[in-house]
């Protein structure tokens, strides 16, 4: 089978879409189309199932996942082994600044046992931002929050959505309840603004920020309480649990890696530094 076909396969199964895997593997739509009917044919199965206006897999095109993802990560292991890290440009890593301190630092030690000449740039940004990236070619890897029930990336750890104040308790006793946030593209602020909304809770949205070291900080001065992951809460913050506020959702964050890879960093690489990281966390 065609690597680069089945990498496309693979694109659509991640991202759930055409469009973002075409744009991930710098192909047009009908050249991806093309791609997909030709593992059809070779694997004499329809892929895919129409439902309703979208695509999804088919019985024989979940069973393709698991070949095509051991079939790529063996190619780029094999190509990974024949380079040689100094002669390749530095590997780019996404990361949300709000997992720089709890998730990157592990993640980064454990590329270096990997690869121990490669040299590293860290690219801080949203999670939204960074498929952007990773779609555009500018990461080649990057630390993502996925819903669990996605096929994103490889997972790194299960976490939970918890609301914090920053040494002012009181706050979430107020009306309204004033909140400090994440720009609207993440869950946690749309969980949270939904949530008080359909509970009838009187809330006033202070500030929205993309980065987490703003409303980490703005939390602490006593501007507001905040909703973000188990992992996001540092030093100075407290989880609130005496106040009855709306559940937040369950996250999983994963390694997402580009289509087309680091020659230094493929998916069995990738695969391997999730496990690593996992068991490590849950050890």
């Amino acid at each position: 089978m065609d690597i680069d076909a089945l990498r496309s396969f693979i694109a659509f199964v991640d991202t759930g879409s055409f469009t973002r895997a075409a744009k991930q593997t710098f192909r047009t739509q009908s050249a991806i189309s093309m791609q997909m009917k030709k593992l059809e044919e070779e694997t004499g199965h329809t892929l895919f199932v129409k439902e309703g206006r979208n695509l999804s897999l088919s019985e024989q095109g979940q069973q393709l996942v698991s070949y095509a993802r051991r079939i790529i990560a063996l190619h780029d292991e094999a190509i990974g082994n024949f380079s040689q890290s100094h002669n390749h440009p530095p590997l780019v890593i996404g990361c949300p600044d709000d997992y720089a301190e709890s998730i990157l630092p592990l993640l980064s030690n454990l590329i270096r046992e990997a690869l121990p000449e490669q040299n590293l740039r860290i690219c801080c940004d949203s999670s939204s931002k960074l498929r952007l990236m990773l779609d555009a070619g500018d990461v080649h890897a990057a630390i993502l929050t996925r819903a669990p029930e996605a096929e994103e990336g490889y997972l790194l750890k299960h976490d939970t959505g918890v609301w914090v104040h920053g040494g002012f308790p009181e706050l979430a006793h107020l009306k309204p309840v004033p909140l400090v946030l994440y720009e609207p593209d993440c869950k946690f602020h749309s969980t949270a603004i939904d949530g008080m909304e359909k509970q009838g809770l009187n809330y006033r949205l202070a500030c929205s920020s993309s980065s987490a070291t703003a409303i980490k900080s703005l939390v602490k001065q006593g501007l507001g309480i905040s909703a973000m992951a188990t992992s996001s809460v540092t030093e100075g913050l407290e989880v609130i649990d005496d106040v009855e506020l709306p559940a937040l959702p369950s996250v999983d964050i994963v390694l997402a890696t580009a289509p087309v890879p680091h020659p230094m960093f493929g998916s069995a690489l990738a695969a391997s530094l999730s496990k690593q990281f996992f068991d490590t966390q849950n050890n």
